[in-house]
C-alpha cells in the first residue's frame, strides 16, 4: 500500500540539512547506509535515523539486498508534494504562454 504524500512531512524533511543531503545523494541511484554515512562523514546510526524519517514520509524507496538495505529518492512523492505546496501557497503562478 502506498502512503499518500504529505506536503507537511515533506517540508519537515527539507527543514533538516542532513536529510536534504541524503535526498540529493539518493536521487536517481540506490545508496546504502554505509555509503551515505561515509560521504556525509556522520555515523551510520545518524543516517539510519534520517532514513527512517524519510521512509515514514514516503520520500525514499527501500530495497533490501542480503544484509544491506538500499535507498533511492521517491521522485513521485517529491513532485507531488512540490505541486501541492505550489497549489496551496502560490496558486497564481502560471506557466508562461
Amino acid at each position: 500500500m502506498n502512503k499518500i504524500a504529505d506536503p507537511i512531512e515533506f517540508a519537515r524533511a527539507l527543514a533538516d540539512h542532513t536529510r536534504q543531503e541524503i535526498m540529493k545523494m539518493c536521487c536517481c541511484e540506490w545508496r546504502s547506509v554505509g555509503e551515505l554515512a561515509g560521504e556525509l562523514e556522520v555515523t551510520q546510526p545518524t543516517v539510519s535515523h534520517h532514513l527512517a524519517f524519510l521512509r515514514e514520509a514516503n520520500l525514499v524507496h527501500v530495497r533490501p539486498e542480503g544484509r544491506q538495505t538500499f535507498y533511492m529518492l521517491n521522485q513521485d512523492t517529491v513532485a507531488s508534494c512540490c505541486g501541492d505546496l505550489m497549489l496551496n501557497y502560490a496558486p497564481d503562478i502560471r506557466e508562461p504562454a
